[in-house]
Parts: C-alpha cells; structure tokens; sequence
C-alpha cells in the first residue's frame, strides 16, 4: 500500500484511532446488550421496549461499522474480538436478565458512556485537524444523548 497523505501526521492519525477503537469497543458492547435486552425485555412495556430496542441496536450496527471504517482509513487495525472490545470498553457487561427497568437504566448508562468517550475522541480529532472523525464523532454524540433522553423519560 502506498503512503497515506491526507494532511494528518501519522502520529496524531495513530491517538485518534486509538480513541476510536474505544469508542468502537463501548458502542459494540452497547449493540450486543441492546440486542440481548431486545430478546429478552418482558413486563407491562414489553412491546414498547421490544420494539425501542431494536431501532437502536439496529443504528448501532450502522454505528460499528462506520467507527471501524473510520479506523481503517486512518490506516489502523480496527479490533474485532470480543477480547479487545471487552480490554477497550468502558461499558460492563451485564449477566443474567435484568428487570426491563434495569434494562432501561442500564442502557441510558451505556449511551451517556459512549457520549462521554466521543467527547474524548472529539478533543483528539480538533485538537489534528481532522475534520471526518469530529464530524462522525460528533453525529455519534448527538444520536446518542437523544438515545439516553428517550430511555430517560420511559421512567418518569
């Protein structure tokens, strides 16, 4: 493959995918336990939450991939384990089925997480100039505080 040029120093292309790679790890982690809650959720909201769910792990699988792609244009390894994800992620796994009101504060746990991991790799892409990863970093950001909004008031 021939050299990257794309007006960002290698080493600052290097920081930013790092602080992709967790924000990769924390939204894959974030699909896996939306998808397992879809599956499971039961109780009085169960439609309602089934349903929810499923359009956010369905966004999120969008997410990882174009996280991962943005990773592999700056000419990084994008990880793909479930070992990595689980060393790079700041979201817990969660074991057993909780309670669908467990779910829902759980996930707006996860969400409010992966803004505040794009908040970090938000400094990073500013702070090189690079202006794709801010732009996907900050969509990332938006989606995800309206996501935490809407599990919030389910429980009010």
């Amino acid at each position: 493959m021939t050299e990257i040029d794309i007006g960002i120093a290698a080493d600052d292309r290097v920081k930013i995918a790092e602080g992709l790679k967790r924000l990769l790890a924390d939204s894959y982690t974030l699909y896996l336990q939306t998808h397992n809650f879809h599956w499971n959720v039961t109780g009085p909201q169960f439609r309602e939450l089934h349903l929810m769910f499923e359009e956010h792990y369905t966004e999120l699988a969008v997410a990882v991939d174009d996280i991962a792609e943005r990773i592999r244009t700056l000419d990084v390894a994008a990880p793909g384990t479930y070992q990595e994800f689980a060393r790079l992620s700041s979201i817990d796994e969660v074991e057993g089925v909780p309670s669908a009101e467990a779910m829902v504060d759980r996930l707006t746990r996860g969400h409010e997480q992966v803004v505040r991991t794009s908040r970090d790799v938000l400094k990073l892409a500013q702070d090189a100039d690079d202006e794709s990863t801010a732009a996907l970093v900050s969509d990332r950001m938006r989606i995800h505080e309206k996501t935490a909004w809407m599990l919030r008031a389910t429980r009010q």
